[in-house]
């Protein structure tokens, strides 16, 4: 039998080594920020509720906003696919990588392996890298996210209207059967996985969804739900998916401690119609260097550190997300091995200071198509876009706009305000001579051999 004396002392003892193992417990969990990116493929502006949508439900992507901050004039780096994912995990314009288009399943060439990735960056500060979805930065193995600093990928090589769609787990087809019904939803399920496996972090998250490229696909739970077809049953399944992913950090209990950004590669593919998605107030969409183009949803959440629901209405680049992250990583004397385009805007994101730049210039297809310095865009002459029948912008000569006033890119004031010009010109002449010499373009499409075809053909037509 315990004396009195003796029970007390064993409560006390339990106590303490309850008070331990929550202490210990709590300090498993990384003191560091974890990073969470999200990224659309070919996600219009007008697309989600913080931007506009009315007939597209996305409560979860509301909450992050109304939560966080919103940016009204965040920038990509490209009008298409790879150059951008090149720009976002290198902090550089695609130009000084001579990925000027987009990679296909017969291309050759990738992200150069000398290239160092936020990944490579993040994983010296001691994180954990997962990727993601589609990647579209080279499919041969030195290309593939495991070869560019990514501990874990899981997802589709390249955009999912490609050829030979797989998944790949790690640099090894895992499935050559794709039912991309479900691919948002597998996409969700392997980062909450990721999730759960890291929470005591480091951890930086990429997930890089298919959709809402061409083609469509949503789950059974989301198809014929939504008020704007196909397209608003794919946002509204990716709504879901943000969701699932804050509700797996909260539950992970480091959901104060994770930076979350959700975006966009570039604007809509207008060319499908409704299958493309909207871009609203802006001028034109994907594959054209008009504010539709590369002006893109971009939402930062982060409890307790971002004050919730402000807006930005500067302007800022995807190319801040590396020298960001990494300085939110902690590593305040980190040395960049090659020269990057972006800004640390950590100090932006709390509304303690305003971004230093206000320069960006539009590239597509390697070339200068347009210039922005503070609320002035120049766009240079060009002919009809090739691959936009539906907005059909005719050739055009310079264009000049003032974008706080008029961002729909509507009211060209060239001559009223020509002489605004000159000094655009100059600071462009200036930025493209910090960029210095680029290399070539990279050999990313071959055309194929048919000339034994139309032989065959001529022979045929001859009998």
């Amino acid at each position: 039998m315990k004396t009195r004396s003796q029970k007390i002392i064993m409560v006390a003892l339990l106590l303490a080594s309850l008070v331990h193992a929550i202490g210990t417990s709590a300090q498993s969990k990384s003191k560091k920020t974890n990073f969470v990116f999200i990224l659309c493929d070919d996600m219009g502006y007008n697309d989600v509720g913080p931007y506009g949508a009315t007939d597209i439900r996305t409560p979860n992507i509301d909450k992050l906003a109304s939560g966080g901050l919103k940016f009204t004039s965040f920038y990509t780096p490209s009008p298409v696919c790879s150059p951008t994912r090149a720009g976002l995990l290198t902090g550089r314009y695609p130009k000084r990588l001579g990925i000027d288009h987009v990679f296909f399943p017969e291309s050759f060439t990738g992200l150069s392996p000398d290239e160092v990735t936020l990944a490579e960056a993040l994983k010296t500060q001691g994180y954990a890298t997962g990727a993601i979805g589609k990647w579209h930065l080279g499919h041969h193995r030195e290309y593939l996210p495991l070869q560019q600093g990514f501990d874990e990928y899981f997802g589709i090589p390249y955009s999912n209207d490609m050829q030979g769609v797989v998944y790949l787990r790690g640099n090894t087809v895992e499935n050559f059967s794709v039912d991309q019904h479900y691919t948002t939803k597998t996409y969700t399920e392997e980062s909450v996985k990721f999730i759960n496996k890291h929470k005591n972090g480091p951890f930086f998250l990429y997930l890089a969804h298919s959709m809402p490229h061409v083609p469509l696909y949503a789950s059974p739970a989301f198809e014929g739900k939504s008020k704007r077809g196909l397209y608003g049953d794919v946002i509204e399944e990716i709504d879901w998916s943000v969701g699932e992913v804050v509700k797996a950090l909260n539950a992970a209990g480091v959901a104060d401690n994770t930076l979350v950004v959700f975006t966009s590669d570039n604007g809509p593919w207008l060319i499908f119609d409704v299958e493309g998605g909207s871009a609203k107030p802006l001028r034109n969409g994907k594959g054209t260097t008009f504010e539709g183009g590369q002006r893109v949803p971009a939402i930062f959440y982060w409890p307790g550190t971002i004050q919730p629901g402000t807006e930005n209405n500067d302007l800022a680049l995807m190319f801040d997300i590396f020298p960001t992250f990494v300085r939110l990583s902690g590593a305040t004397d980190y040395k960049f091995k090659n020269p990057i385009d972006g800004e640390d805007i950590s100090t932006v994101l709390t509304g303690k200071t305003k971004r230093k730049g206000d320069e960006f210039i539009y590239y597509y297809n390697g070339k200068i198509e347009a210039f922005r310095k503070g609320d002035w865009k120049i766009i240079f002459p060009a002919t009809a876009p090739p691959n936009q029948p539906v907005t059909a912008d005719n050739a055009h000569d310079t264009l000049l706009f003032n974008l706080r006033t008029d961002v729909g890119e509507q009211q060209n004031v060239l001559k009223e305000k020509h002489d605004v010009v000159p000094g655009l010109l100059k600071a462009l002449d200036a930025a493209t001579n910090k960029l210095g010499k680029t290399p070539p373009p990279l050999v990313q499409r071959m055309p194929s051999d048919d000339s034994h075809i139309a032989k065959r053909k001529q022979r045929q037509g001859s009998k």
